[in-house]
């Protein structure tokens, strides 16, 4: 019997899906993905509240300006595999954007049912096509454009990475991404723990990549064993840099420098690539606090606080100088993190860290704050509550307060003009650095944000870059 088509009316009755996960109780003694993903008939279910409304807004709300409804549409029509290849039309990452990307402030939050009801659930939908093309091996290459001659160099190989390698490699330029890591794949595997993105999933879009033909040079540190200008001397005719936001920002407070204080970069990567929470299969060493404070209030200070409880923790606790109005983390992370029974401390700042004698952290004086003006970010102004100091017992601390651009090539290149913050500055439209040739894109750019946002600057990045080898072959042509 076919599928019926609701109308528009009953469509809008349809109670949003809710993502079947963990129970807190278990997920928190394991590192395995929280959500389960939704079921076939949940993901029908869930695309028939789509009422195929005629502006679409949801196509502007993505930065990759992905076909929502189109995508949708298919699912409807059960040709899940074909509604995946209708996002990779725009996104090549879509297992992993259904994962981690804040549609809640982007597709979603713009979706016209969500003026009276619910939001379609459009990220739950991206992820279900998409693993289910992976799952059931349905993954097809698409046809690549004739070979142009012309050398690409991609300098790290997260999202924006990612998205050039697979826009510039259909269109017939030879592809080569470095990455200073001996895993591919940048913040996604480093960063965003096993639990919220399994590290099969980015291998699997890496290894989608290197069948279209990608070349990956993992282990290859750009700035160290070859500079951007060695780069061009090789052959290569353009070259993206995409290295990310790497250097960990620090309070500047006394006895940060005791043993017990990770900054989440360093927490996180002997976590997720060098699998410390694996032992004794990888022996990687790592410190496994009882009472362990993190730093911060976005997503990669619910990651460290999340991370915390699963290696042991008795007790894991959020400390964040605003209050959670003003928390950058997604809802959802909020959500799970409170499940899991992480304790939040809000409008709490830090003002020093006590060691013992073997210079190991065991205690943090904090002080209470209240919201004053917003400031520059547009968030209200935390300001010191004077003699409102107390101190906790800790014996871990994560600092999870941001990061800065990785400034190895900016200090490597001569001409590639930077920003007062570090961060490589380029044309807007067309991501082009002040070196011809050379374009930028990602947190070396924006610092610190979301994937899709990444990957809308690598597909800005990746049309430049052709048009400008284009030309280049045009001079080429005219000179002969």
């Amino acid at each position: 019997m076919a599928d019926q088509k609701l109308d528009k009316k009953d469509r809008m009755k349809i109670p949003r899906a809710r993502m079947p996960e963990q129970e807190p109780k278990d997920r928190i003694r394991n590192f395995l993905e929280v959500p389960y993903g939704l079921t076939e008939e949940q993901a029908f279910t869930e695309a028939q509240r789509c009422i195929e409304c005629a502006k679409a807004p949801c196509i502007a709300g993505c930065p990759v300006e992905v076909d929502i409804p189109g995508f949708i549409k298919l699912v409807i029509e059960r040709d899940y595999a074909g509604a995946a290849r209708k996002i990779k039309e725009t996104n090549s990452l879509p297992a992993i954007c259904g994962r981690v990307c804040p549609q809640e402030e982007q597709c979603e939050v713009v979706c016209i049912l969500a003026k009276k009801f619910k939001p379609v659930a459009i990220g739950y939908l991206e992820r279900f096509v998409a693993d289910y093309e992976r799952e059931n091996n349905l993954v097809q290459l698409p046809k690549k454009g004739p070979d142009t001659g012309f050398k690409v160099a991609i300098v790290g190989s997260g999202p924006a990475g990612l998205t050039v390698a697979g826009d510039l490699i259909l269109l017939g330029h030879q592809v080569t991404i470095f990455e200073a890591l001996h895993k591919t794949g940048g913040v996604l595997v480093y960063g965003i723990p096993e639990f919220r993105l399994p590290k099969k999933i980015v291998q699997s879009e890496c290894d989608y990549l290197a069948r279209l033909g990608v070349e990956f040079k993992p282990s290859t540190v750009i700035g160290k064993s070859d500079t951007i200008d060695e780069l061009f001397e090789m052959g290569y005719d353009a070259i993206f840099i995409g290295t990310g936001a790497g250097l960990p920002n620090f309070m500047g407070i006394p006895g940060e420098n005791l043993i017990g204080i990770y900054s989440s970069n360093e927490y996180l990567t002997r976590s997720n690539l060098m699998r410390a929470f694996d032992f004794p299969s990888y022996d990687t060493p790592i410190i496994h606090g009882k009472n362990v404070a993190v730093l911060g209030g976005g997503n990669t200070a619910m990651d460290s606080v999340r991370t915390a409880l699963r290696l042991g923790a008795d007790n894991a606790y959020i400390v964040y100088r605003r209050s959670e109005t003003e928390m950058p983390a997604r809802i959802e992370e909020i959500h799970h993190a409170r499940q899991e029974g992480v304790q939040f401390h809000l409008l709490t700042n830090p003002v020093r860290f006590m060691g013992n004698d073997e210079g190991k952290v065991v205690a943090m004086e904090c002080i209470k704050m209240e919201l004053g003006e917003p400031d520059s970010s547009g968030r209200r102004r935390p300001v010191p509550i004077e003699g409102s100091n107390f101190v906790m017992e800790v014996d871990l601390v994560v600092v999870a307060i941001g990061n800065s651009s990785n400034p190895l090539i900016p200090q490597t290149t001569p001409g590639l003009d930077t920003n007062k913050w570090g961060n490589i500055t380029v044309n807007a439209d067309t991501m082009q650095t002040s070196r011809e040739g050379v374009y930028a894109g990602g947190d070396i750019v924006t610092g610190g944000a979301t994937v899709i946002l990444a990957a809308g600057a690598g597909k800005k990045a990746a049309k430049a870059m052709h048009q400008f080898l284009l030309s280049k072959k045009g001079a080429m042509s005219a000179s002969a």
